[in-house]
């Protein structure tokens, strides 16, 4: 009996974006959190200004650019009916979404920031949970349900305190959640690393493992841009901004919580793929000249020029004399890209079953509305059922997630 041959002409996207509508925390805070929750306010012109206690954020326009030309790309504030509906409406983006052949999406905030820094910024953190749990109802019960089997549900913790934060992913997991955003790197944000030797993060990667939840991480989510020097212009520390990504990725691979949590995910979005063959390769040039004398616990830190005992840390879980950090990628690291040639002809260095695809929408790296026809020509010359790991099959496994069936929807353009 022959194997049906795989579906191509959908692809699942692992990292999209929704502007919120502005009835968002109106609607799904309790009633007495609502006067002093998010609002928008729109003004005589058109433009919506979000306002939180003391915070004001207004949409740029590289956050949606859809349906603009490129010549028009600007992060100067937009106003909503500026935007295409798709970024803010369920409807609307499920039939952009027909229209570039993504079969599924899952989401990362706007307002809340990529996972949820502007409700920990909060100084009222009781209004910022009740925040989160309105975002988190508002995405599974109105943006999800709006088009069923084209969404994954991302949702958000408060990061402020990772008991609350364990509490939140199992309450979201209970009604089939299995992504939550996180920060690349909480310490920009004023929290403690993923390596805190008091383990302030594991009640949440507890829960997460428990739970079958995959933590993501957007790149950006520490509050940051990468800066080659003082004087580097934007274009050179945007291009540069992998950096946090791999950064990242060697952070949690040293730092022991997979040693901790053997059954946990973590999922990188926007980071693209392409240096991930040679950060692996270099990691393990370093364990191999450097294991012995750090697995006698010294600790070396050369900007002091001394060496001193190791006191606490994640790493301590980790045996660096049997320690094959390919293995330990393989087993909880998933890169995510949106148009990476280097890192496709790299695929066997990486493996066909890490690595997802992204569209980006709405924002100005997005592939929409070619997004399918894009991988067609990326993906050409790879065996069907590696294609398909690619476009959905990978992301159907990992977040445990079935589709719409694509019988029902009508034909993408650019299809195989």
């Amino acid at each position: 009996m022959t194997q049906a041959t795989p579906d191509l002409n959908w692809l699942i996207s692992v990292d999209d974006h929704v502007l919120e509508p502005g009835h968002l925390w109106q609607r799904w805070l309790p009633a007495k959190h609502r006067e002093r929750g998010p609002r928008l306010e729109i003004d005589a012109d058109g433009k919506g200004t979000w306002y939180y206690l003391d915070f004001e954020m207004r949409a740029s326009g590289l956050s949606a650019c859809i349906g603009r030309d490129k010549s028009s790309y600007s992060p100067e504030p937009l106003g909503y009916n500026e935007m295409r509906p798709g970024c803010y409406d369920p409807v609307a983006r499920a039939e952009d979404m027909n229209e570039a052949g993504i079969l599924a999406s899952m989401t990362f905030p706007t307002f809340p920031a990529f996972c949820g820094q502007t409700f920990y910024r909060g100084a009222d953190k009781e209004l910022g949970l009740a925040c989160i749990e309105a975002y988190n109802n508002w995405m599974i019960d109105e943006w999800c349900a709006a088009a069923p089997g084209r969404y994954i549900p991302l949702t958000l913790i408060p990061l402020w305190d990772p008991q609350k934060a364990a509490a939140e992913v199992r309450r979201v997991a209970a009604r089939g959640v299995r992504a939550v955003a996180f920060s690349e790197n909480p310490e920009p944000l004023g929290l403690p690393t993923i390596n805190d030797p008091d383990r302030y993060w594991d009640p949440f990667f507890q829960a997460a493992e428990e739970c079958g939840v995959v933590i993501c991480m957007h790149v950006g989510s520490s509050s940051q841009i990468p800066s080659i020097n003082k004087d580097t212009s934007f274009m050179a520390n945007l291009s540069w901004g992998a950096v946090r990504t791999s950064g990242t990725m060697l952070d949690w691979l040293f730092s022991g919580v997979f040693e901790r949590f053997p059954n946990l995910k973590i999922s990188l979005a926007e980071g693209n793929i392409g240096w991930i063959p040679y950060f692996l390769e270099r990691a393990e040039q370093v364990i191999d000249k450097q294991r012995y004398w750090v697995q006698r616990g010294v600790d070396y830190d050369p900007g002091k020029g001394s060496k001193q005992e190791r006191k606490d840390g994640g790493a301590q879980t980790i045996d660096y004399l049997n320690f094959d950090i390919r293995q330990s990628f393989r087993d909880h690291v998933y890169g995510c890209f949106i148009d990476d040639i280097a890192g496709l002809r790299n695929l066997d260095l990486i493996g066909e079953d890490n690595v997802m695809i992204e569209t980006d929408y709405p924002h100005s790296d997005s592939t929409w509305p070619h997004s399918i026809k894009l991988a067609h020509e990326r993906l050409a010359g790879l065996p069907a059922e590696t294609q398909y790991k690619i476009l959905r099959g990978n992301a159907e496994r990992l977040f445990e997630f079935t589709p719409a069936d694509t019988a029902a929807l009508p034909a993408p353009g650019g299809t195989a």
